[in-house]
């Protein structure tokens, strides 16, 4: 792995940090290869059950390399992120940022400093849940250089705050502050400055706790949900009664023994 991304265990968590900051965290090629390696690295990674996405130095991502993108892509660029159809898209595709095409198995947590702009707001949408510093913010800022979403960020953002809000910060491009973003619904917590990855990390170790089959088998429901009929998003939830048999009669078991009552987690 190049220092272009730095990565971290502790415990079950892992963090990925993006280590650009001489460009606020921009992504290019390269960035953005080592990126998707990262996070296929800790979805293959067995003993990891946690992701944290943070960026280095008081940044979350500035988006694309712009300085870059000025040289030109060749058609070969395009030709390699193209998505003709929705069968071509793949669970391990990757994305111009990286991988913001992917559908990992396990949960990730966008620990957000300073910008995460342009597309650096499309891997925090990409994300499972986004810690925002107080001073950080989102914003669409690609729309000023004619540079379209391609990363999720259209399809995403409605789906977290709905489509009218989505279409205000999408094609005004403006800045999005914490205070805002988590009135919409676009940041999960907002913290002091400077304390994003701590909380973000606080709370990666609450979900390692938790039994995770079915911890996994809820969120992907969640995920697959949105492509399905009514009828048929039951019948998908329904899959997840087979962690019952693996997971939850140990549980009830922990339960009928005194854990966890009055909704306490301490001790589960």
């Amino acid at each position: 792995m190049t220092n272009l991304i730095l990565t971290e265990t502790r415990g079950p968590v892992q963090i990925i940090t993006i280590n650009r900051p001489e460009v606020r965290n921009a992504v290019n090629i390269d960035t953005a290869k080592a990126l998707y390696a990262a996070f296929l690295d800790f979805e293959d990674d067995d003993d990891a059950k946690v992701a944290v996405f943070t960026g280095s130095d008081g940044a979350f991502c500035g988006g694309y390399d712009l300085k870059m993108a000025a040289k030109g892509v060749d058609q070969s660029w395009f030709d390699e992120h193209a998505i003709h159809s929705a069968k071509d898209m793949g669970d391990r595709k990757i994305g111009p940022m990286g991988p913001s095409r992917l559908q990992l198995s396990k949960p990730v947590i966008a620990a957000v400093e300073g910008p995460a702009v342009a597309g650096g707001m499309e891997l925090a949408l990409w994300a499972d849940m986004r810690v925002m510093a107080r001073t950080a913010f989102f914003g669409v800022y690609c729309r000023r250089w004619g540079v379209p979403l391609i990363d999720g960020g259209a399809i995403r953002l409605p789906r977290i705050v709905g489509q009218s809000r989505a279409m205000d910060l999408i094609l005004t491009g403006r800045k999005c502050e914490a205070d805002e973003a988590v009135a919409i619904g676009l940041a999960n917590r907002v913290v002091e400055h400077g304390m994003a990855l701590d909380v973000a990390l606080a709370l990666a170790e609450d979900l390692a706790r938790f039994p995770q089959a079915c911890m996994r088998a809820d969120r992907s429901v969640i995920l697959d949900q949105w492509s399905l009929p009514r009828t048929d998003a039951f019948s998908r939830e329904w899959q997840s009664a087979e962690t019952f048999t693996t997971e939850g009669i140990k549980g009830a078991g922990r339960f009928s023994s005194g854990k966890g009552r009055s909704g306490n987690f301490d001790d589960i």
